[in-house]
């Protein structure tokens, strides 16, 4: 009896295992293209004649789609197959990214990445919602890690493969190449999701998909969850874009091929991204996240030194902290929604994304006037406001029904 019980629960393991190995390939291929083009940044600002942040603004544009894309499927996620509306998504992603190829000025590039958002947030919003539909507790937790740890792969390895096919192929074909690997993304999706977990009926609550929203927002935690997404991607876009600059000009002078493998960066994330859901579990959502935030705070004052070694320091502790804190949140917003979870992680993107855009515009401005000395300043102050609204993170928190607001 005990042999067999033994047997079951290996197998068990090894099938969530297998599960979480897909999870965070979905994720990989779904946002691959996000941060890539940060990795060419300087190259893509020669191209069009540009400057740095309006060659950044440009880039991150995307972060508008992806916006939009979240507030839309969180008012009609619950009426939209999981499986159906991620292949979509990825199937139509291959289409602006492959016009990016032949984008003839600045404008054009910034429409194809808004395009390019709003099929990607498509997909990240109904795979965490179908993540969190389909698993509870620590289990759900684990699942949404995963699913980040995918998207901290995509980071790396997405940064590392635009520089070099950039270096060996050009920019045109570099975004081609990507085109393919959202085909791929389209393909895996249609192929495992009926495979690992199975899909859950789409939500259909009584309520109008408005009144969903309004029950999320009338929730104290996840309203702080909320602008605590918005507060990561600003910091993280403000670090992770304008430091190519700072890597590729003097003193330390970098080469185009060499600020590709800087992202290597994002290994220790990959290892430490996946314990955000047990971290979670055992110190509550809300001291995790501190956490997660003195350590990405840890690693400002290095990006001001005047070598390699200490700015790539700096920046593996400012990745490792936000993705991890990412996570956390991440998981907390799926645990804490009452109901319709999709709409709960369409507000969560859409404030994550729009945190994105400001920081790469308000950021990118400070930049340019100020220096990189006043763009850290910038990255501190926004971890510090996400480490205050934390505050409201408690272990449990329930949502607001959307049937409240019918009986008012």
């Amino acid at each position: 009896m005990d042999e067999t019980a033994s047997r079951t629960n290996t197998r068990a393991a090894a099938a969530t295992r297998r599960h979480r190995l897909v999870i965070a390939a979905i994720a990989f291929l779904t946002l691959v293209d996000l941060f890539a083009t940060q990795a060419i940044l300087p190259s893509l600002a020669v191209h069009y004649a540009v400057s740095p942040a309006a060659m950044g603004t440009a880039v991150n544009a995307s972060t508008v789609g992806m916006a939009i894309a979240g507030l839309a499927v969180g008012l009609l996620g619950g009426r939209i197959d999981r499986r159906r509306g991620v292949v979509a998504s990825l199937a139509l992603l291959a289409l602006p990214t492959a016009l990016l190829a032949v984008a003839p000025d600045l404008v054009a590039f910034t429409a194809l990445r808004v395009l390019q958002g709003l099929c990607m947030a498509a997909a990240f919003t109904l795979t965490l919602a179908h993540l969190a539909e389909n698993a509870t507790g620590g289990v759900a937790a684990s699942a949404a890690a995963a699913y980040i740890t995918g998207n901290v792969a995509s980071n790396l390895l997405g940064r590392m493969m635009a520089a070099a096919s950039a270096e060996w192929l050009g920019l045109a074909d570099t975004f081609l190449l990507f085109a393919i690997l959202n085909l791929a993304g389209a393909v895996l999706a249609f192929a495992a999701l009926r495979t690992t977990v199975p899909l859950g009926r789409p939500m259909r609550s009584g309520a109008a998909p408005w009144l969903a929203l309004l029950g999320h927002l009338a929730t104290p935690a996840l309203r702080r969850a909320f602008a605590i997404g918005f507060c990561i991607l600003f910091a993280f876009i403000g670090t992770f874009t304008y430091v190519n600059f700072v890597l590729v000009a003097p003193p330390l002078g970098l080469p185009a091929m060499a600020l590709g493998l800087i992202y290597l960066v994002f290994l220790p994330s990959i290892v430490t991204t996946p314990f955000a859901g047990r971290l979670a579990e055992r110190f509550g959502a809300r001291r995790a996240f501190w956490g997660s935030m003195a350590v990405a705070l840890a690693g400002l004052p290095l990006l001001l030194l005047p070598t390699v070694a200490g700015v790539l320091a700096g920046l593996v502790l400012v990745g490792a902290g936000t993705f991890l804190g990412q996570a956390i949140a991440t998981g907390f917003v799926g645990r804490a929604a009452a109901g319709d979870r999709a709409s709960a992680s369409g507000l969560y993107l859409a404030s994550y994304f729009l945190g994105g855009l400001a920081g790469s515009a308000v950021l990118g401005h400070l930049f340019v006037a100020a220096g990189w000395p006043a763009c850290v300043l910038g990255v501190a102050l926004a971890l510090s406001a996400a480490c205050v609204l934390a505050t409201g993170l408690r272990k449990h928190a329930p949502g607001v029904s959307p049937a409240a607001f019918r009986r008012a």
